[in-house]
């Protein structure tokens, strides 16, 4: 069956939503509850329109049922997130490549906050904070409370996060030291992106460069160093090949802890960061 969806109106009591997906799905009892749990049967009612995941739910009548059904989606496999600290509100976690930082109506299991809640020994919600392109990997700060995350969150719109990534891209970056700015709009907004080289390695003719960027727009390091004529390796949107996997990483967060008032740092270990070569 190919990507389709069902929307289901709950016309008589003591319906159950397992039943009538598999009704009109034709799909098996055993798969809609796989598909459940993974995020892709929603209930709009009263209270709005949220995730089902519970199968023997009690449905209201005049709520709606529905199922986005995407096998390939429903199939999809992650690499595990790596837990690099914890800090009781919420914790930092290494981001592999391919992982989402977010799902969509089709499912979330591929995402941080689900595979995090989803694992966690302590039983504690996942939110979103920030967000990191599916290709790159790197930290991500995940929240376990809603006023911490919030309280996080307002750090990251107010800029009061430091982040620093770093990237191999092709061809000789600049003079060592020497920062280059790049101000491009993006999609008609204003980005800033601040590039420094580390190493260049002559002999692949690849640049390790450290981005700073004062706003956050949707693969914004990827489109000014491409349109700089250095895109990033592995970059299959903008230019850098698709020899190997996208090279690019966040590296370090720095912050003003809400939760304690303290000064935090994290930074990825060296294994995990992109080298050039």
């Amino acid at each position: 069956m190919t990507a389709t969806e069902f929307h289901i109106d709950i016309s008589q009591p003591d319906c159950q939503a397992t039943t009538l997906l598999a009704e009109h799905s034709g799909l098996s009892i055993t798969q809609i509850k796989q598909a459940m749990q993974k995020g892709a049967v929603w209930l709009s009612n009263s209270q709005g329109t949220n995730r089902l995941r519970r199968a023997k739910k009690k449905l209201p009548v005049g709520a709606q049922l529905h199922f986005y059904y995407d096998p390939k989606v429903l199939e999809s496999s992650i690499e595990k997130p790596v837990l690099l600290a914890d800090e009781g509100g919420y914790s930092v976690w290494i981001k592999p490549r391919g992982v989402l930082s977010q799902g969509s109506k089709w499912g979330d299991h591929s995402t941080m906050t689900r595979w995090v809640e989803s694992n966690d020994k302590q039983q504690r919600p996942a939110f979103l904070i920030h967000r990191l392109d599916r290709a790159a990997t790197g930290l991500m700060l995940i929240g376990h409370g809603k006023n911490t995350t919030k309280q996080l969150s307002a750090l990251f719109a107010n800029k009061s996060i430091h982040k620093v990534y770093q990237a191999v891209v092709n061809g000789r970056f600049s003079q060592p030291g020497k920062i280059l700015t790049y101000d491009k709009d993006i999609d008609g907004r204003k980005t800033v992106t601040h590039v420094r080289l580390i190493e260049y390695h002559q002999e692949s003719n690849h640049s390790l460069v450290e981005v700073n960027i004062e706003t956050g727009r949707k693969h914004q390091i990827r489109r000014h160093l491409s349109q700089a004529g250095f895109p990033i390796l592995g970059d299959r949107l903008y230019g850098g090949g698709e020899a190997q996997d996208l090279q690019l990483a966040a590296v370090s967060l720095a912050f003003r802890c809400p939760v304690n008032d303290e000064d935090k740092s994290f930074h990825l270990p060296d294994s995990y960061r992109p080298l050039p070569g």
